[in-house]
């Protein structure tokens, strides 16, 4: 794709995010649209996004869950960024009625590391090296995509449909828990909605954050030391609105909540 073209739709997500509304599809405008295309068009939406003042403080996984592929119909993983404007803390109020469009809670674990990752070649052992921590997450995913109706190629523009992020109340060493056995339970307004496993993200969340270290590296962009990792959803995900609040609990690992206003 022209970079004209790749400017245009990343200054159209930019607009949509910053003014809470939904765009047409870019695939059903741009047919012949890549994966490295899409991937650009995120970079272009970054930029916006950092000439705004803000900071990339890690990167998300997405799409790893067989439930979220089957719900959205995206059948590969992909990748965005994350930025010091959207993290909050366990227990914060999310104001998703003034800040987001269509927006859905996953709850997963996220990796603090402690040393640089720099794909290829990048094993599991090299990425439980490097993490000084793990915690408990909701990421609040958001798609400036009409109705949701994205390929691969919308949600990776869309930088991997990233909303906000919560991180839990406790930093866990990885080598204290097993990683993929250990179980999650997430409840909405109470009731439990959805259950999971760690195993649920590319048969562990160590996987997950293995390929991104080693996708990105394609890119010539590695994992830095002190970043946030978003390994990838547990379970499906979960539609909430003002209102709502939510609460989930991952084994050996620790809670996170949040409330939406």
């Amino acid at each position: 794709m022209e970079d004209l073209k790749i400017d245009q739709y990343g200054d159209e997500l930019y607009s949509a995010l910053r003014e809470r509304r939904m765009v047409e599809p870019l695939t059903e405008r741009e047919p012949k649209i890549t994966i490295a295309d899409a991937y650009e068009v995120s970079l272009r939406l970054l930029a916006r996004r950092q000439a705004d003042g803000e900071v990339v403080i890690g990167k998300k996984i997405g799409v790893t869950s067989k439930a979220v592929q089957n719900m959205l119909g995206v059948h590969r993983p992909d990748f965005g960024y994350l930025t010091d404007r959207m993290v909050y803390s366990n227990g914060d109020d999310v104001a998703v009625s003034e800040e987001m469009i269509q927006p859905r809670a996953e709850g997963e674990i996220a990796f603090i590391l402690k040393q640089d990752l720099a794909g290829p070649g990048v094993t599991n052992a090299e990425v439980m090296a490097a993490t000084a921590g793990v915690m408990a997450c909701f990421e609040i995913v958001d798609s400036r995509i009409r109705n949701w109706e994205i390929k691969i190629q919308d949600t990776i523009a869309d930088n991997a449909s990233c909303g906000v992020f919560v991180l839990g109340d406790a930093l866990v060493d990885p080598d204290d828990v097993d990683l993929t056995t250990c179980g999650m339970v997430l409840e909405k307004n109470g009731e439990i909605v959805a259950t999971g496993a760690g195993a649920a993200a590319l048969g562990s969340p160590v996987n997950a954050v293995a390929w991104l270290a080693n996708t990105l590296g394609e890119y010539g962009i590695g994992l830095r030391a002190g970043e946030v990792i978003l390994s990838g959803s547990l379970a499906p995900l979960i539609p909430v609105v003002a209102g709502d609040s939510m609460h989930m609990r991952i084994g050996g690992i620790g809670s996170a909540a949040v409330r939406f206003v």
